[in-house]
């Protein structure tokens, strides 16, 4: 007889999605893409670790790639400030999707953050706006546009890179208003809780795939990506050139109309 396969709990994913081994938006941007040039700065204050941004080509095809990323070390989690970026990084992010609409790249961005770094430096620099420009933004953007969890997705601060044509999630990625601690201590008063709250949440790929807050999730190697990256990198790419010839089908004002409706239904269970 074969063994017995044990469903993953919603917990289960949470770990998985946080694991200091899994794959770093860096490390897809290297081996996904070619002729990548990284692009730094917003051009109003300065450089943000925690977001990746640039030009490559896939398949030869030229995109704009953004990635909100952790490190896949204490030094490098440092460096990019454990993946939570602060208003620089969002407005960078925001400077390269124009580009990228200017010139008619695609724009692809990878998202694996516990959430926007919410340090007073940040609030003084205009945290809530620079990410509600992006969603405002993006909801327009004329160029098609992929988004992929690939780890955590923390309220806003992910959310920031997720107004996409296509939204898609690792099977065990995570996707929630805050997380499950969080979310524990303001209902319960009690973080321990966040066990029970990950259930209740709904934040796993299955779930957002069921109420249409995501378009698809993507397969990950037995035990998670980081037990096979090279793996996933392959499932990974073979998935945006598909999503990219899918959204190339048809014109930029049917994918910014398809956009908005998307969004504007969300939420919307009664029709």
């Amino acid at each position: 007889m074969g063994r017995d396969i044990i469903k993953a709990t919603a917990w289960d994913k949470v770990n998985i999605a946080r694991h200091k081994e899994r794959p770093t938006g860096a490390f897809y941007i290297e081996n996904i893409f070619n002729n990548f040039l990284e692009l730094h700065g917003d051009r109003l204050f300065g450089d943000d670790g925690a977001v990746i941004g640039g030009i490559a080509t896939i398949e030869g095809r030229p995109v704009t790639v953004i990635s909100i990323s952790k490190g896949a070390n204490t030094k490098e989690n440092i460096q990019r400030n454990f993946g939570m970026p602060k208003p620089e990084g969002y407005r960078k992010a925001l400077r390269l999707m124009k580009n990228a609409e200017k010139f008619k790249r695609p724009v692809i961005c990878f998202i694996d953050t516990p959430g926007a770094f919410c340090g007073v430096d940040a609030e003084e620099r205009g945290q809530g706006e620079a990410i509600a420009r992006n969603l405002l933004e993006m909801s327009r953007l004329k160029t098609p546009i992929i988004s992929v969890l690939m780890g955590e997705g923390g309220s806003g601060g992910a959310l920031a890179l997720g107004v996409a044509d296509r939204v898609l999630m690792l099977e065990n990625s995570i996707y929630s208003i805050l997380s499950p601690e969080g979310f524990a201590s303001i209902l319960w008063k009690d973080g321990s809780k966040a066990k029970e709250a990950a259930e209740v949440m709904k934040i796993t790929a299955e779930n957002l795939k069921q109420y249409n807050i995501i378009d698809k999730v993507i397969s990950e190697p037995r035990g998670g990506a980081h037990k096979n990256p090279i793996k996933m990198v392959e499932i990974l790419k073979s998935v945006i050139v598909e999503e990219l010839k899918y959204l190339s089908k048809s014109s930029i004002d049917e994918i910014v109309s398809e956009r908005y409706k998307k969004f504007r239904h969300m939420g919307n269970f009664n029709s």
